[in-house]
C-alpha cells in the first residue's frame, strides 16, 4: 500500500524572500536573506565557502589521471614538453587529490599522486619508434625526474595525515 505525503515539501533555496523557512523564523532574517548555517543572523549568502568535493578514492585517482594527462598535453603544445613546467603543474594537482578524497579515502591520496604523474608524462616522454619507444620514453622520464614524483607524492601523504589527525582529534573520546 503507498503512502501519499500529507504536507508540502519546502526547500529553504527555491522559497520566496517573505515566506518563513521550514527551520522557523531563526532560519530567515527579517530582511528576506536567508542567514548562514550556524553563522549571525544577517550575514550575507555570497561569503558562504562553496562546498568541498568529496571524491571517493577511485574518483580521486581519476581526477588526478585526467587532469595531469591534459596538464601534459598542454605542457607539450606550449612549453615544448618541459619536464619541468610538468611538475611544478603536478604539485597543486597531488594537494586538490589529498583535499578532495572523502575522508574514508584518505589513504589513496598517496596512491593516487604517482599514478597520476605516471598517467600525463606520456604525452611529454619525447620516445620515439612504436610503442617500446613510447614506453622506454615513459620509463625514462619517470626515473629523471622522480624528484617531482616524490615531492608530489610527499605532498599529498602530507596533507592526507594532517587530516586525518584532525579526525582523529574530533573524534569524541571513551569515558573510561
Amino acid at each position: 500500500m503507498e503512502q501519499y505525503r500529507t504536507r508540502p515539501v519546502v526547500h529553504p533555496q527555491r522559497q520566496q524572500p517573505g515566506a518563513p523557512a521550514a527551520g522557523g523564523a531563526a532560519a530567515h532574517t527579517g530582511a528576506g536573506v536567508p542567514a548562514q548555517s550556524g553563522g549571525r543572523p544577517g550575514a550575507p549568502v555570497a561569503g558562504r565557502r562553496l562546498p568541498r568535493p568529496k571524491l571517493t578514492g577511485l574518483g580521486g585517482g581519476l581526477f588526478g589521471c585526467v587532469t595531469m594527462l591534459l596538464a601534459g598535453g598542454i605542457v607539450w603544445l606550449l612549453f615544448g614538453s618541459s619536464l619541468f613546467v610538468y611538475g611544478l603543474l603536478f604539485l597543486p594537482v597531488a594537494a586538490a587529490i589529498a583535499l578532495w578524497v572523502r575522508p574514508a579515502d584518505l589513504i589513496t591520496a598517496p596512491i593516487s599522486a604517482p599514478l597520476a604523474f605516471a598517467a600525463g608524462v606520456w604525452p611529454i616522454a619525447g620516445g620515439s619508434g612504436g610503442f617500446g619507444g613510447q614506453l622506454m620514453g615513459v620509463v625514462s622520464a619517470l626515473s629523471l625526474h622522480a624528484g617531482w614524483l616524490y615531492a608530489g607524492t610527499l605532498v599529498a601523504a602530507l596533507i592526507a595525515l594532517v587530516r586525518k589527525a584532525a579526525l582523529i582529534g574530533k573524534r569524541p573520546r571513551a569515558k573510561r
